[in-house]
């Protein structure tokens, strides 16, 4: 009897990989996939709090490829690890601070690893190879030809790494070789257009998916980059927390002084948000008017408290009256009530918007 092989699927949530696991799948191959949680994916976070995504499907995409296609989905948390990926690539960033051909490599070498353990454990029921939706000339960082084999060899699975939307353009693999697959039946898309992964969607009958643009991670966007690495000057070390991750996708940061900056949030659902967070930063409530709540990040003073109420003050319905009242709320809980009259508009400096 024939072996039935197994391949495993870094599953992002995004229509490549998507096609790329239903390829496999119809050659008779058992999937399974995997989804790797960083902590900057945009996904269930930012799309799930504020009002103007309030239109885009509150889902993780992941686990609705995974329901599409029929497959188990193993989510696995490597926020911690990623950390040096983040701070230290060897590889370098892209356009931004996004470590894409390092985080790549990185998670290739996680689903390698996942591979060789259940191989280890089963050795008939174990995985034979990986799947990635990666397309040569997508991503002008980590998906070009000549990156394709560093990340099949920095990551171990060499080989053992099959691209099935663009397996025509590469060498032949392993399973390709091996007959486990049929490399006639797999794919030469290149570039950046999607038309040809939205057809290949249509023939299989997906008419539901994660809109094939963008990506799904905060590091690839130039606002975030700039927020990340205003953090890192203000400490004066590369260094982040989740909770850090978590706060710069909220509010306008605004950073008058060196030393703190505020948080000020944009809307209901940030403002709402952003309550969880009182404990771990002072806070500044506007009481009189309707306004945002603002959280201070750094090492203010009980003068830079002040300061840093009248520009909150700016954000809120009394913005061009004379006075308005302020609760300042501390570390440890003390909250004191001032008068404060707001920072107008155009007092505002503009070089403070981070």
């Amino acid at each position: 009897m024939a072996i039935q092989r197994k391949a495993i699927a870094l599953l992002s949530g995004g229509l490549d990989s998507l096609l790329a696991v239903k390829v496999i799948q119809e050659q008779g191959i058992l999937v399974e996939g995997v989804n790797f949680y960083t902590g900057f994916c945009v996904e269930g976070h930012t799309h799930a709090i504020r009002k103007k995504d309030e239109k885009k499907q509150k889902r993780n995409n992941a686990l609705w490829s995974a329901e599409l296609l029929g497959i188990k989905l193993n989510i696995v948390d490597i926020s911690e690890e990623y950390k040096d990926i983040v701070i230290n690539p060897k590889h370098g960033y892209g356009a931004n601070l996004n470590p894409c051909l390092d985080c790549k490599i990185f998670m290739v070498e996680q689903a390698n690893a996942m591979l060789n353990k259940a191989r280890q454990l089963a050795v008939e029921g174990g995985f034979d190879f990986i799947i990635t939706g990666e397309v040569i000339g997508q991503r002008p960082k980590s998906q070009r030809k000549e990156t394709m084999p560093i990340i099949a060899r920095e990551s171990g699975a060499d080989d053992r790494l099959l691209r099935p939307l663009c397996a025509q353009n590469l060498p032949a693999t392993l399973p390709e070789r091996e007959g486990w697959v049929d490399r006639d039946k797999m794919y030469d898309f290149s570039g950046r257009s999607r038309k040809p992964q939205m057809a290949l969607a249509k023939k299989f009958g997906f008419e539901d998916y994660a809109q094939p643009a963008g990506g799904c991670c905060f590091l690839t966007d130039e606002s975030y980059s700039k927020k990340l690495a205003d953090l890192w000057s203000a400490r004066g070390e590369k260094a982040y927390e989740i909770d850090d991750i978590m706060m710069l996708k909220m509010g306008r940061h605004i950073r008058p002084a060196p030393h703190y900056k505020l948080i000020v949030s944009r809307e209901e659902g940030e403002n709402n948000f952003m309550m969880g967070y009182r404990k771990q930063y002072p806070s500044i409530k506007i009481t009189s008017h309707s306004g945002p709540l603002t959280l201070i990040d750094g090492t203010p003073s009980d003068d830079d408290l002040i300061y840093a109420a009248k520009i909150a003050g700016r954000f809120s319905k009394g913005r061009m009256e004379d006075e308005m009242t302020v609760e300042i709320t501390k570390l440890g809980g003390v909250t004191t009530t001032h008068t404060i009259r707001p920072m107008r508009p155009e007092e505002v400096d503009q070089g403070w918007y981070v």
